[in-house]
């Protein structure tokens, strides 16, 4: 888990927390630029 997220954010519950989390992995897996691919996006 990269501290970025961690860092940034305040859970008011549990559920708020899987919730960021989900959507924080899909932009991490799917939208964020990846050095090892050349700089592009994985999809």
């Amino acid at each position: 888990m990269k501290t970025e997220f961690i860092y940034q954010m305040e859970f008011q519950s549990l559920h708020h927390l899987e919730l960021e989390l989900y959507d924080y992995v899909n932009w991490f897996n799917k939208h964020r630029i990846h050095g090892s691919l050349g700089y592009i996006t994985p999809v």
